[in-house]
């Protein structure tokens, strides 16, 4: 049986306190890795609690993803870190603890080396880690300060009990992580996204369970198994709610999706907030929602480019999240309260991007433009079409593409969009994927790297059936679909929706084109897609598999609002 007492080994001016134990308020034990310097005093914490396994490695739970990091970086494990401390999507303790900060891994309940009844996202979990926060604040080497920080289901999991206001939480950073449980994740415009919960659930989560005596898991340092002394498998069933079927049992915005959803006004402290261009699907919205809805006088939002992993490991962004929790944690005087609060990778055609500053999002000078879509010929135009129009396709075929004239001149689109269009269907409902293409003046289609695949300019979803806006909190640039009931189409008759779309940034070169495409299912660049919609339960081809219309001009006066941003001097 593993040995779960604590253990403290010295390496290096590190010490390593393996196995911490803390019983929360309801008598459950969770566990903790701990990594804090030799040298006695009171230090900054930064933490993270997930569920993927506090002792588990970078490159034996998610070796494609270490192989591409390390050709990006080589350095990652032997520059500064012998890496072996590296785990999934948190921070390298070998190059935090020499910048005089403390960091705490913990297992959340029901994984790793934590007891408790599993259940991701959920309010008990969140209470943890206010718990957590709060014992990390009181410890004789803590300084009373602590900032969280982490990727996706890390970064989720700050903006959660950021909302709660733990007394000793100083400052967060989010990075590339949803802060909307329902919109961001769980159905994008109301449609399931079903492929990345029903995999990532048994690869991922169960894998770490604590218990599961069938996890090929092992700590590398010890070689015990990460997850625990082994439990049957009746005792690990009853211990965990069964989430992808959560997901799927709650297709509105109801009761148990707004207890998972952050309480983003009540946030008060300084936060960074880290977004990814090529995210879409997952946390690319909840980044930028995070930032604007958040209560904190003190924010800063960060987009950049690249990979899901590589954008976090990275020396250049390991030197913004320090210099931020020096400032915030440490009180060191390093000029960060006086940064642009708006921090953007500028995305080119080509793939490159160049870092430019800003006070706001949107951007003050954005230029709202309309592009109106002619059924007739496929076209994107500036002005109305002079007669009415309608195209359809199979929702489960080919959709409808509309492309603007090549571009006169450089043109740049930043900040986020929105399709308004009139539809209607041969069946009682329709699924919308709208996608924003790049198109150089050869014809040929541009993609670019996101965070997990291939992916075009931007993406937003909508199921016609929650075409219903909450007036209250939408906006001209951004539609919030209320997603509290179905209000089902009559076929063949015409309704007005409108799709939001993602945040996005791209500068075209004279002569490119953008293009519009509507279609009935996901839209893939490099099969298999990672964010894919296609639950028979969710979309039954009986519903989803109609045909959709698409009107335009006249009294259906389809347009697509994009962000465009002057040329500026």
């Amino acid at each position: 049986m593993p040995n779960l007492e604590t253990r403290t080994t010295v390496e290096n001016g590190l010490v390593f306190m393996r196995d911490v134990a803390v019983t929360m308020s309801d008598g459950v034990t969770l566990r903790a890795n701990v990594f804090r310097p030799e040298a006695p005093g009171r230090y900054p914490v930064v933490m993270a609690m997930g569920a993927y396994g506090k002792d588990v490695h970078f490159e034996d739970a998610f070796n494609p993803q270490w192989q591409v990091l390390k050709r990006i970086y080589p350095g990652l494990d032997t520059e500064g870190s012998t890496g072996r401390y590296l785990r999934w999507e948190v921070v390298d303790p070998e190059r935090w603890v020499p910048e005089g900060f403390v960091v705490i891994q913990v297992d959340s309940r029901g994984t790793g080396r934590s007891e408790g009844y599993l259940d991701p996202f959920g309010p008990v979990e969140t209470r943890d880690f206010y718990e957590w926060i709060e014992w990390a604040g009181t410890q004789p080497w803590s300084n009373g300060k602590v900032g969280l920080i982490g990727v996706s289901y890390l970064a989720i999991k700050q903006w959660q009990v950021a909302a709660l206001r733990p007394p000793h939480l100083a400052a967060i950073v989010p990075w590339e992580g949803s802060s909307e449980f329902y919109r961001d994740g769980g159905h994008h415009g109301g449609i399931l996204s079903n492929s990345f919960t029903f995999e990532w659930w048994p690869r991922q989560v169960l894998a770490n369970q604590y218990g599961s005596g069938k996890s090929t898991h092992r700590d590398r340092l010890t070689g015990e198994r990460t997850t625990g002394p082994a439990l049957s498998d009746e005792l690990l069933e009853g211990s965990r709610a069964d989430h992808p079927n959560d997901r799927l049992s709650h297709p509105l915005d109801d009761a148990w999706n707004r207890a998972r959803a952050a309480n983003l006004p009540a946030i008060e402290v300084p936060l960074l907030s880290a977004a990814n261009w090529g995210g879409p699907g997952m946390h690319l919205r909840g980044n930028f929602e995070g930032w604007l809805r958040a209560g904190s006088r003190q924010k800063w939002l960060f987009a950049h480019i690249g990979t899901h992993y590589e954008s976090f490991y990275l020396p250049h962004y390991v030197a913004i999240q320090q210099r931020f929790f020096k400032h915030f944690l440490a009180g060191e005087d390093n000029g960060w309260d006086r940064e642009p609060p708006v921090q953007l990778a500028i995305r080119h055609a080509d793939g490159t991007a160049e870092m430019r500053t800003e006070q706001e999002w949107p951007l003050a000078c954005t230029a709202w433009t309309p592009f109106h879509l002619d059924a007739a010929d496929g076209s994107l135009g500036d002005v109305p079409p002079r007669g009415a129009g309608r195209a359809s396709f199979e929702a489960m075929g080919e959709g409808l593409s509309f492309s603007t004239a090549p571009f006169a001149q450089d043109t740049e689109f930043t900040g986020p969009a929105v399709l308004r269009l009139w539809v209607s269907s041969s069946t009682t409902d329709a699924d919308l994927f709208v996608v924003l293409r790049v198109f150089d003046p050869d014809g040929q289609e541009m993609s670019y790297v996101g965070a997990h695949e291939r992916v075009p300019m931007a993406m937003g979803w909508l199921r016609a059936s929650h075409r219903k806006l909450d007036p209250a909190r939408s906006l001209p640039w951004r539609p919030w679909h209320a997603h509290d009931e179905v209000q089902k189409l009559v076929p063949g008759e015409a309704y007005p929706v409108e799709v939001e779309i993602w945040p996005t940034c791209l500068v075209f070169p004279k002569g490119w084109r953008l293009v519009l495409t509507v279609q009935g299912h996901d839209f893939i660049v490099t099969p298999p897609g990672r964010m894919r919609h296609d639950h028979p339960e969710d979309r039954p081809v009986a519903e989803f598999g109609g045909v959709t219309t698409v009107l335009t001009g006249g009294d259906h006066d389809s347009r697509l609002l994009m962000p465009l941003i002057p040329a500026r001097r």
